[in-house]
């Protein structure tokens, strides 16, 4: 029987899920291999990201032809944005822990081993003559020497490229509701191109801190919060930029229209979301 609009569209069985569980399957077991120093792990590590870029390729494919086709009525619509709601919320939990572990250490942690408030005989018998301060990698100066990260210079370039990128996709947006397709064009071109200018960024930033600034994920509490947070943000802003350009792929094949564009709107919220954890780490991890 035909699918009409009054009804509920189910997919049909898929074997996309499968692929995407072997994709994880085999990307853990290769990180977690070059982690213990096999030789075998970046092989497999990559054949598993490779696995999981063909599954979302080909899962966002039928995805976007059933949307194409129209199967989607409001009522699927309201089902996808409550579930892209609950997706970011389970984001903001994920660097809430993030953020959680770095207030605990500074907050917690290095003031207790100094010997602040009522913790002298901590200091005394443990690290006898240290001094909490911040950043630091830890009494036992885990790591060596190090610099802190500047706030300044590409930090703060990185800062300007992210929050003209929120500007790009909300002019995108409004002339998305005005059907004014070139500006809709022009803004998610800019848009997906600041991401990945800021990926580029940063990228350039670790090597250098890497190469100049002894700088490490092995540098201590510093060292550890400081890639673990802009790091995964990274990552974030690399899937964000990448959902971008599909967006703006589709939008050169004409789809989107001002009453139909959730995918649109999925992936503007996304990044407003990238850009807002992104200020939050400049000021935590950055300036203060």
């Amino acid at each position: 029987m035909a699918h009409t609009k009054d009804q509920y569209y189910v997919p049909h069985g898929s074997h996309w899920p499968i692929v995407g569980s072997v994709g994880l399957f085999l990307t853990m077991i290769g990180a977690s291999s070059m982690l213990n120093g096999s030789a075998t792990g970046k092989f497999f590590l990559i054949v598993g990201i490779g696995v999981l870029m063909v599954m979302v390729f080909g899962w966002f494919g039928v995805v976007i032809r059933e949307s194409v086709a129209g199967y989607y009525n409001s009522q699927v619509d309201k089902s996808f944005r409550m579930g892209m709601l609950w997706f970011i919320l389970s984001e903001v939990m994920f660097f809430a822990a993030f953020f959680g572990a770095l207030f605990y250490a500074r907050q917690y942690s290095i003031p207790w081993i100094g010997g602040e408030g009522n913790n002298f005989f901590t200091n005394l018998l443990l690290w006898q003559g240290y001094e909490s301060t911040w950043p630091t990698n830890g009494p036992a100066e885990v790591g060596g020497d190090y610099e802190a990260m500047p706030p300044m210079g590409l930090p703060a370039i990185n800062t300007a490229i992210l929050l003209t990128s929120g500007i790009t996709i909300t002019i995108a947006h409004h002339a998305l509701k005005d059907m004014n397709r070139r500006i809709l064009s022009l803004g998610l071109l800019a848009t997906w191109l600041l991401g990945f200018l800021f990926v580029g960024l940063q990228a350039y930033e670790y090597m250098h801190a890497y190469e100049a600034m002894n700088l490490t994920l092995g540098s201590g509490i510093y060292g550890s919060t400081f890639y673990m947070l802009t790091g995964f943000h990274g990552l974030h802003v690399t899937l964000g930029a990448t959902m971008l350009l599909v967006i703006w792929l589709r939008v050169l094949k004409g789809h989107f229209t001002p009453e139909n564009h959730f995918a649109f709107e999925a992936v503007a919220w996304y990044w407003h979301f990238v850009d807002v954890v992104w200020l939050g780490l400049y000021i935590f991890v950055y300036w203060l």
